[in-house]
């Protein structure tokens, strides 16, 4: 009964964010290259359905951050969770470091703040 119950609430939470998508900033061509180049470092662990991913997405889609999603659910990705990051915990946001000592951020809250930091967003 339960994953019927969080079944539909997934496709209602969905449906209202296909109807109620946020239009992305607009950015000089320049200005979004720089941010795009930023944002190649970065990959959200996201449940499709799941109301903080939601936020996170959204979030991203009005700002223009151009971050690869992952599908935590899939065994690549989900395992790459579980043994870096620690938990199979959805959004998590990993930030790819060039020494190699990745980040992994959880809470769509605290993901939402790194981006404002980051990015000088509001």
């Amino acid at each position: 009964m339960m994953k019927l119950i969080r079944w539909s609430l997934g496709r209602v939470i969905l449906t209202l964010d296909f109807l109620t998508r946020p239009t992305p900033v607009k950015r000089t061509a320049e200005d979004q290259e720089r941010i795009d180049a930023r944002t190649s470092e970065l990959s959200l662990y996201q449940f499709q359905a799941c109301p903080f991913c939601v936020k996170v997405r959204r979030y991203m889609v009005r700002h223009a951050l151009n971050v690869e999603l992952r599908d935590a659910k899939s065994g690549v990705h989900k395992d790459a969770l579980i043994q870096h990051g620690k938990r199979h915990k959805t959004p998590c946001l990993r930030i790819t470091s060039k020494e190699g000592d990745d980040k992994w951020l959880y809470e769509s809250s605290a993901i939402i703040e790194y981006f404002q930091k980051e990015f000088s967003l509001s």
